[in-house]
Formats: C-alpha cells, sequence, structure tokens
C-alpha cells in the first residue's frame, strides 16, 4: 500500500518502510515522519514493502538483466520510477542482526543497479549516478546505545550501509539516526524523532 500527499511546487520524499505488523514502533515512527513531512511542505509519499508484497529475492529475471540479457522487472523499473521522482529517500527500519531486514536489503539489491544507481566500465572505474537524490536513515533498535558501541556495531552499520551503499552510488546521507531503547520510553517519541529528523533535513533543503 501506498499513500501519497501531493502539494504543487514542493520537493518530493520517498519513506520506505521494511515491518510487518501494524502495531510497530516503526509503522508509528514512519506515520509520524510522513505527517512531519507534509506539515514541511514536502510532497511525502509512503512504501510499505509488506504491504506491497515486494518480492526482495534478486532471482534469474534479476540475474539476466545484471548480465545485460533483458529488461529489468517491471516491478524493478516501478521502483526506479518512484525513486526518479523523489528529492528525499528516508529509510525507516528495525535493525535485526545489526543491519536492516532482509526485505528492506533486498529492495536495495534489485532496485540499486548498475545502470540506474551507477556505471561500471571495461577497466573498473565507478561512475556515481544518484548525486542527487539526498537520503536520511531512521533505524529502530533493541539494544542500547553502550551495546553498538562496545562492540562496534554501529561503526559496521555506518560501513556497511552509509559508505557501502549510498556513498557508493553518491547519494549524500543527510542523517542517520539510531533510535534505541531510551529515545522510545514516552508515548511522543515517534513525533520527537520526525522532528528530530526534519531538523536535519531542513539544513540542507
Amino acid at each position: 500500500m501506498t499513500h501519497t500527499y501531493q502539494e504543487a511546487g514542493t520537493q518530493s520524499a520517498l519513506v520506505v518502510m521494511a515491518h510487518p505488523a501494524e502495531s510497530s514502533l516503526t509503522r508509528a515512527v514512519t506515520n509520524a515522519i510522513v505527517e512531519a513531512l507534509q506539515a514541511d511542505g514536502y510532497n511525502a509519499e509512503m512504501a510499505d514493502l509488506d504491504a506491497e508484497r515486494f518480492d526482495p529475492v534478486f532471482g534469474p529475471a534479476d540475474h539476466a538483466a545484471f548480465n545485460c540479457k533483458d529488461a529489468l522487472p517491471a516491478d524493478v523499473r516501478k521502483e526506479q520510477q518512484r525513486l526518479d521522482r523523489a528529492d528525499h529517500l528516508i529509510l525507516v527500519y528495525p535493525v535485526y542482526w545489526w543491519s536492516m531486514p532482509a526485505l528492506l536489503k533486498g529492495w536495495i539489491d534489485r532496485v540499486f543497479v548498475a545502470g540506474w544507481a551507477f556505471d561500471e566500465d571495461a577497466e573498473g572505474r565507478i561512475t556515481k549516478r544518484l548525486g542527487r537524490l539526498k537520503v536520511s536513515l531512521v533505524a529502530i533498535a533493541a539494544a542500547s546505545e553502550a551495546t553498538y558501541g562496545k562492540r562496534g556495531y554501529r561503526e559496521a552499520m555506518k560501513a556497511q550501509i552509509e559508505t557501502g551503499i549510498f556513498d557508493f552510488c553518491g547519494a549524500p546521507v543527510l542523517a542517520s539516526m539510531l533510535v534505541t531503547p531510551d529515545r522510545l520510553k514516552h508515548r511522543s517519541a515517534p513525533q520527537e524523532i520526525a522532528t528530530t529528523l526534519i531538523r536535519h533535513v531542513q539544513i540542507v533543503r
């Protein structure tokens, strides 16, 4: 299910969520972010990957397209077109095993492909193609900030997601929020998180 809020003459944001439960904090935070974006004058589209039944598996059709033997699958092209309409991409997700859920990782695997997110020439030189797309990340954690710091998980997530995916494609990361349990104690937490995120976005707007 996709919710689109239209207002002419404003910037556009695609908010992508990966969580199956209607009552999840991830969903509450996502809804708060969409509402805050709308209040700030954005066209905000919410992509609920679970409700939309997006297939995260990089399958034979994806592999054929990767090897230039066939066109991109229609569902992948649809996602790329949604991103082409957006100025900002915001990912909201629970942390599973110190990374993003398989559903969201599969979305990136299938959508952020060569020829759209980047190019690679015969000598292996990379051309980054997503410099126009600003990115914000909101990871909902179950472990404490101290655990992430002690074990190095936070730095590992930054290396994998911020550098390994978005910097590789040239998309600047405006905000990268790790929301730990101490920030989720109050009922107003989703709105507070959304407000903090919007402040980051407004700085470079």
